[in-house]
């Protein structure tokens, strides 16, 4: 069986698929994560690349050419797959693509529903981008 989770210390945390790349720097080295989600953790149906664990909050990450709403159904599956059914679970979605071409209206949607419905800040950006936590 595969180790599909490296937990760590590290400063920094690099998620990267084709030409799409998110990097997480951790910022006080806290014990945290990362669980390659695709083809290891879950290896059918709708899923993300990765899911990131750090100071009690989810990370979903799908790296993307440009198909946002492919995205949106696999970050929704993966958490009600992987993820804590505490409703009051804090977690980040994001979407890290080659180009975005979805109108601003549109993402704006998006973010709503995933705010109200699992309690997370959807972040769609194009490659390459840097977050922190």
């Amino acid at each position: 069986m595969k180790n599909c989770r490296l937990t760590s210390k590290n400063k920094i945390f690099t998620f990267e698929e084709q030409r799409s790349k998110l990097i997480l720097k951790n910022r006080d080295e806290v014990e945290s994560v990362k669980i390659h989600v695709d083809g290891c953790e879950i290896n059918e149906g709708l899923r993300c690349d990765y899911l990131h664990l750090a100071k009690e909050i989810e990370f979903y990450i799908e790296l993307k050419g440009q198909d946002l709403h492919h995205a949106i159904k696999q970050l929704k599956q993966t958490i009600n797959k992987l993820g804590t059914k505490n409703k009051e679970q804090q977690r980040v979605c994001y979407i890290i693509c080659t180009r975005s071409p979805l109108a601003s209206t549109e993402i704006q949607e998006f973010a709503r529903e995933f705010r109200r419905n699992y309690n997370s800040r959807l972040v769609i950006k194009s490659s390459p981008y840097t977050d922190s936590y």
